[in-house]
């Protein structure tokens, strides 16, 4: 037998090659390492697609949260990975990042800060970069929808107050939470985040739009204006 087909996956048990596993026990009964070995297709001649896996999760610290932000090109980098095994990677953790986005649905009602931290969380928390958002609620704090304010680097970005409240009374909006990420992780606000969120609800305010909270996002936990009574 050749060395190649040493480490075939074709030459395991049939119960525990990864796609024959997943249609007889489900997807759940697959490690992280055998459902990306399924996305791989195939090893290299040195080892199995399941090894090729566990190698790409432990570059990722073993989390996947961390291997959904590279790039094609840093996967491209990882030996025995090429253009179509990466690509292959990419597009499933992204549907499953869009898959998480659908389930926050416009009509949700919005109770708390963890709520508004679920909703952007698959949004912007893993990004390199600083995004600002604001989410628009009715009445009843249920969402009318969210939007976009300005993107910029990885230390900040600009907000401009007027295109805020625009986008508020243009949705007619009766209150609205601002959101936005700081790719450091570091959960502290800044003094412009202190200052910004004073001047945006100094605006509402004049505008008769509540702005109920501050939740600034991180890729593991969330910092709240409101529950640190900074609101």
């Amino acid at each position: 037998m050749s060395r190649s087909n040493t480490f075939s996956i074709k030459n395991w048990a049939l119960e525990d090659r990864p796609r024959e596993k997943l249609l007889l026990q489900g997807a759940r009964a697959l490690s992280d390492a055998e459902l990306i070995a399924i996305l791989l297709r195939s090893g290299t001649h040195e080892m199995s697609a399941v090894d090729l896996g566990r190698q790409l999760l432990q570059r990722a610290g073993n989390k996947l949260n961390n291997l959904g932000k590279l790039t094609v090109k840093d996967l491209m980098k990882h030996k025995g990975i090429g253009a179509a095994k990466a690509v292959s990677i990419v597009a499933a953790l992204e549907l499953g990042k869009r898959r998480k986005l659908e389930e926050n649905n416009t009509g949700q009602s919005i109770k708390s800060s963890k709520d508004v931290y679920e909703i952007f969380e698959p949004l912007i928390a893993d990004l390199p970069h600083e995004e600002f958002w604001i989410l628009l609620l009715n009445r009843s704090n249920r969402i009318i929808g969210k939007s976009k304010i300005s993107q910029g680097g990885v230390a900040g970005t600009v907000i401009d107050t007027k295109l805020i409240m625009k986008t508020a009374i243009e949705n007619l909006a009766s209150s609205i939470i601002l959101c936005h990420n700081h790719p450091s992780g570091n959960l502290n606000p800044s003094g412009s985040d202190i200052e910004i969120t004073s001047k945006i609800s100094t605006a509402a305010n004049c505008l008769d739009v509540k702005l109920l909270d501050h939740v600034i996002v991180t890729d593991h936990s969330y910092y709240s204006f409101l529950d640190e009574g900074k609101l």
